[in-house]
């Protein structure tokens, strides 16, 4: 039984490794960084907190119910039953049991569960807000080291094209047909570009690691990502995009529910104004015991003493000494501050669309060129090849051609990961997702 227990462990850690050295795709990474993201977990805290704010507003509206009991001595001279004072030791015990009802709180418990409702809607909107922008830091995170392991294939072409021709000037300097210079050019070319492929290399390994420090894992060990699909699609206008933006985007709902609690802080605060009235009831007795002389039982003394009562208490708010009226001011300036904010952010958000939409189409036109320049080069440099084999052009010729197809490569490849990104960032604004 023990072995079999012992197997099945086996069997669920191998499948666990298996499972952490798949590839990972950019779902996958942005749901695990939502779920871990220290930023995220604060802004839930921040919701939690909110929620008990509801729940104690909502228990404002509940009774109060208060028990008592108190024993006190008393030595030396002090009050005796025929009210005159005497050399003698007293003690007193007393219990009370009151409660407190509220009838009317000047609306201030209405007012404020509505508030602590706005705010608990306000925390829930910037937390969406902190995921969107772990969701773009992710997405922008990802397409970069997308981008640097096919920087770093077309490194390694370009490696693999120097060592061929070096290899070519080899057998080209043993058989007595080119100087020894040819072959040291080449061979000082596959060094540089070897130097490329290292720093290519260094650059997809930080790419991977600042992936990975993102979505909080321990170490970069077994971790890859799999590619994504080419975005190419027409992006929408600057202002179709944030007409949309303007109902879906959470950073501008946060703001409005800003002002919306701004709004309700002053309806609580002007509460001040309005009287208030509750309803209080009450049970005790007590128990009294002078040396020198006899007192009644504890028993009797708690049935004598016994006592009820019942009383309504009125509060009516004549002169606070400004108090009220001061909160209502400091109320309406935090709304103003609120409603500013909000423009601010409807302005940032139309900007940084224009900025998108801008640089979406940029990439896009970019993104043609380049594959256009990169077949171009392609040709020319498989005419040069042929040219070059057949000796009717030099060295010089061929590394220039080899150059611009290099060149044109590594400017496709950035022209396509930056129209990824610019569309997915444009595309997020439209959709949110």
């Amino acid at each position: 039984m023990r072995l079999k227990s012992l197997s099945l462990t086996a069997i669920a850690f191998a499948s666990a490794i298996c499972a952490s050295a798949m590839p990972w795709s950019l779902d996958s990474c942005i749901n695990y960084a939502l779920e871990h993201n220290i930023q995220i977990k604060r802004q839930a805290l921040n919701r939690h907190n909110a929620e008990l704010s509801v729940t104690e507003a909502k228990d404002a509206f509940l009774p109060q119910l208060h028990a008592g009991a108190d024993q006190s001595f008393n030595f030396g001279r002090g009050l005796t039953s025929d009210n005159t004072y005497a050399n003698r030791n007293t003690s007193q015990f007393g219990w009370s049991v009151s409660l407190s009802l509220p009838l009317f709180q000047g609306l201030s418990a209405v007012r404020r569960l509505d508030y602590s409702r706005t705010y608990l809607s306000m925390i829930t909107q910037q937390c969406e807000a902190a995921k969107d922008d772990v969701t773009i830091n992710v997405i922008a995170q990802y397409l970069q080291v997308l981008y640097s392991r096919e920087m770093l294939s077309v490194a390694r072409e370009q490696v693999h094209m120097s060592e061929i021709e070096y290899s070519r000037r080899q057998e080209l300097l043993d058989a007595g047909k080119i100087p020894e210079l040819d072959l040291i050019q080449a061979e000082s070319q596959l060094a540089q570009d070897k130097l490329t492929e290292v720093n290519s290399q260094n650059d997809y390994a930080t790419a991977l690691l600042d992936l990975a420090q993102l979505l909080q894992l321990p170490s970069t060990e077994d971790f890859d990502v799999l590619p994504v699909d080419d975005c190419t699609d027409t992006p929408l206008s600057a202002q179709e995009v944030y007409r949309n933006a303007l109902s879906i985007n959470h950073s501008l709902s946060a703001a409005r529910m800003t002002i919306k609690a701004a709004e309700k802080n002053i309806s609580v605060a002007k509460t001040g104004y309005i009287p208030r009235l509750s309803f209080n009831a009450g049970l005790g007795s007590s128990y009294y015991n002078l040396s020198g002389e006899t007192t009644p039982p504890f028993h009797r003394q708690m049935r004598d003493n016994f006592n009820k009562s019942l009383g309504f208490s009125l509060s009516i708010p004549i002169f606070d000494a400004f108090s009220t009226r001061n909160s209502v001011r400091k109320a309406e300036v935090q709304r103003l501050a609120a409603e500013l904010d909000y423009e601010d952010a409807c302005n940032s958000l139309y900007k940084s669309i224009q900025q998108a939409y801008q640089q979406a189409t940029a990439a896009l036109d970019k993104q043609t060129a380049s594959r256009i320049a990169c077949s171009a080069t392609k040709s020319a440099l498989e005419a040069m090849t042929e040219k070059y084999n057949y000796g009717r052009a030099n060295a010089t010729e061929y590394e220039q051609a080899k150059s611009d197809y290099i060149k044109a490569s590594s400017q496709a490849v950035q022209a396509k990961y930056e129209a990824m990104l610019r569309m997915r960032i444009l595309r997020f604004y439209n959709e949110n997702r």
